[in-house]
């Protein structure tokens, strides 16, 4: 299996930002990956005290499907965020700033309308990643149960709705599977996959209209008998990931 695409996505819910290579960091995400998020002005999230909340508390495409309507860029050298609106001027934002926060906070509570609750926060908390599982980890799935998703589906499903880390080619339907509980080397990092991905309505949400027009998860049910897509891999040993780059079990084969 080889790596086709890498993505990292700095604000929780918002946009994709592609990479040709990255380096992995034992026990981490991907450098800026979910670093920021939008809390619901009713979410108890303390900056201060960062614990993992599930995704309700905070802005999410499961929830807030016009967020996929934003385009955004996230800058680490300056902590400069740009958000582009479909409509109207572009804004910048510094996220290093109690008062640049707000300001995002602000102008993406304007852009939900009614679905911000209370008044919301752009956070931050160092060391913290808010991800759709407790453990920080490498999100990966592979094009082969993609394509198969889509036979069933009878329609192209942008692999982007999935929001991954890592897309794979190669290999068979499902083989990703079975790397449940076992190590692989991905690039020049090491990995213990230690879960499925139970898909959630937020792949029901075309990333680039913001329309809900497929039903991922209920297809899978139908046509799979599961809601899975992709495996979830935490680094035991660091290292360099670029496009191209094997991915390689260390216990056993993998159906290819």
């Amino acid at each position: 299996m080889r790596v086709e695409h890498i993505y990292r996505y700095p604000v929780k819910g918002l946009t994709a930002e592609a990479m040709e290579e990255v380096t992995l960091r034992e026990g981490e995400c991907l450098p800026h990956d979910r670093r920021f998020a939008l809390a619901q002005g009713d979410a108890p999230f303390d900056p201060a005290a960062p614990s993992w909340m599930q995704k309700r508390h905070f802005g999410c495409l499961m929830a807030n499907a016009r967020l996929a309507l934003l385009h955004t860029a996230f800058d680490p050298r300056s902590g400069q965020l740009l958000i582009r609106p479909p409509e109207g001027a572009a804004f910048i934002g510094d996220t290093r700033s109690e008062a640049g926060r707000a300001a995002i906070a602000a102008f993406l509570a304007d852009f939900m309308g009614e679905e911000a609750r209370g008044v919301p926060r752009f956070v931050e908390a160092p060391g913290h990643n808010f991800t759709d599982v407790a453990a920080k980890c490498v999100s990966i799935i592979s094009l082969a149960s993609l394509a198969a998703l889509e036979a069933a589906a009878g329609m192209r499903l942008d692999p982007l709705r999935f929001r991954a880390n890592v897309y794979v080619s190669g290999g068979v339907p499902w083989a990703d599977f079975g790397l449940v509980g076992q190590e692989i080397q991905l690039g020049g990092a090491r990995l213990r996959v230690f879960k499925r991905i139970v898909r959630c309505p937020a792949t029901e949400v075309n990333p680039e209209t913001a329309e809900r027009d497929a039903k991922p998860p209920k297809v899978l049910r139908e046509a799979f008998g599961h809601a899975d897509l992709g495996v979830y891999a935490e680094v035991i040993e660091g290292g360099r990931l670029a496009v191209g780059d094997a991915l390689e079990p260390l216990q056993g084969e993998l159906l290819h």
